[in-house]
Parts: structure tokens; sequence; C-alpha cells
């Protein structure tokens, strides 16, 4: 067993160098579908949105920010190993998106998470409608995106979806 981490990592974007560790961090929360098993492709796919926790040389920690609309992104797939929990690599993760979506100009975070208390902290706040007005509501319908269909509660993704909260944060 490797020893506990402390502090000495550094939250970077991911690199495609980054997906074998990505998947078999994000794989390690799928058999409790705390998160959704990834295709190796949809990882190489997405990495732009990932950010990563290295120490070391190894991604200790990850998550993602995805664009849904002009003011509305995802932060999806945040995940720390379980040595480097509760020193902090979540909120930096969590902090460098929400840094990165004020800078593409997002006014609102959207996550669907079991975490409710974590991102409280961040200032995310139960969602309880659409989130969003008809006509976008009718234009994010017509996304294949997975997160979209969550974001929108739609009845096909409820399987996936039991025991989450839906949360947003308001920048």
């Amino acid at each position: 067993m490797s020893e506990p981490f402390t502090d000495d990592y550094r939250v970077r974007s991911a690199t495609t160098a980054d997906v074998p560790q990505l998947w078999d961090l994000i794989d390690l929360y799928a058999p409790d579908r705390r998160l959704l098993s990834k295709a190796l492709v949809t990882l190489y796919e997405d990495i732009q949105d990932f950010v990563v926790a290295e120490a070391d040389g190894e991604v200790i920690g990850c998550g993602a920010l995805h664009v849904m609309w002009r003011d509305l992104a995802e932060v999806r797939t945040v995940a720390v190993r379980p040595k480097s929990q509760s020193v902090g690599v979540g909120s930096a993760l969590v902090s460098e998106l929400i840094n990165r979506a004020q800078d593409l100009g997002i006014s609102r975070i959207f996550c669907l998470t079991f975490e409710t208390e974590f991102f409280t902290h961040f200032g995310f706040q139960t969602l309880k409608d659409s989130g969003v007005p008809p006509h976008i509501y009718a234009e994010l319908m017509k996304s294949g995106d997975e997160g979209v269909a969550e974001f929108l509660d739609l009845e096909r993704v409820k399987p996936n979806t039991l025991g989450n909260h839906r949360m947003i944060l308001r920048l």
C-alpha cells in the first residue's frame, strides 16, 4: 500500500498522456456508481475539458468543465484517489474549474452529485426547475450529451442519476 498523500501536488490542464491514469481513476468509482465508467475513446475526445491534480508524475485527481450553452457549463467527473482525499485536492480541482468557467464568461455551473455538502461549500444550490427558459430547453434537447440530458432531468437518464442531486452555482 502506498503512503498517504500530503499536499505536494499541482493542478494543470490534462494531456492525452494522462488518459490511461484518468481512466483508472474514474473506474475506481464506477462500481458504486459514484461516477459512470467512460470509454477510453470518450476520454481522449473530451481531454480538453479536464484538469488533473498531479503529484510525482501520478494523476491523483481529476475534474472536467463541459460547456453546455452560452452561459452554462457542467462540472463533471470530479474524482480524487483515496490516498489523496481530505487534503484539499478536490477543492483545488473544483476551484480551478470555476475559474475556467469565469474566464469563458460562464455565469452558471451545473453539477450532478452525491456529494452535496462538498459542492455547497462552493455556493452550489439544489436545482429545482429546468434551469433554462423554454427556447433554450428546446435547443438543449437536440444535444446527444448525457450530461445535458441529466441537467434537463430527462426520464431516459433516471437510472444513471438515482440518488444524485442536481445542483447549480450562479457566478
